[in-house]
């Protein structure tokens, strides 16, 4: 339901903010180490948040960055594991690492974290190693996806200026002097004319 809650950092506790936003004041549930990285009193904080409907009760857990609240939501989806445990568990330990520590079968690191167990712990690696790898190969998917449609922009660009009558081996020296990720084919151009003209 709520992506994200943008507003100013009212209240900071043990275990939760309040941000207010358009004059509500949301009470957000958050490990103390997301806590300690958002600003001082006052400021202008953009939380990413999981909006949780039980039968006896609705709350908001907020998080510093998108990998955080999809750990978070991976972490819930395992048997026992409910939402405090989980935000106990990111208090001691990046997303990242977690993952890396499933994902290598870290029974010790993971057990070691408050909360956890040791059967936990092999639950955890057993329910969430799959769907890890899998996340995995998606983000390397994308990024593929990505090197190929900055290079055929860059192709694009260089078909532009031939045809404009430069020297291939000018403009790729030229193209390897402008930094072309996330340029558009005309403003490869634009920024290519201003060396070879």
């Amino acid at each position: 339901m709520y992506a994200y809650i943008k507003g100013d950092l009212e209240e900071k506790s043990n275990g939760f903010v309040v941000i207010e936003n358009n004059g509500i004041g949301y009470k957000i549930f958050m490990s103390n180490t997301a806590i300690g990285r958002l600003g001082e009193l006052h400021s202008k904080v953009k939380v990413y948040t999981y909006y949780q409907v039980r039968e006896d009760n609705i709350s908001l857990y907020g998080f510093n960055t998108k990998e955080d609240l999809r750990m978070f939501e991976l972490l819930i989806s395992v048997s026992g594991v409910g939402s405090k445990t989980a935000i106990n568990m990111l208090s001691n330990i990046e997303a990242s690492s977690f993952a890396v520590a499933v994902v290598s079968n870290d029974i010790k690191k993971i057990s070691s974290l408050k909360g956890v167990g040791n059967k936990t712990a092999q639950r955890l690696v057993l329910e969430l190693k799959d769907k890890l790898k899998a996340e995995q190969e998606l983000t390397k998917i994308d990024e593929v996806k990505e090197a190929v449609e900055e290079e055929e922009i860059s192709n694009d660009a260089s078909d532009a200026l031939q045809i404009l009558g430069y020297n291939r081996k000018d403009i790729e020296s030229v193209l390897r002097k402008i930094d072309c990720n996330h340029l558009s084919t005309e403003e490869i151009i634009k920024e290519a004319l201003k060396y070879l003209g």
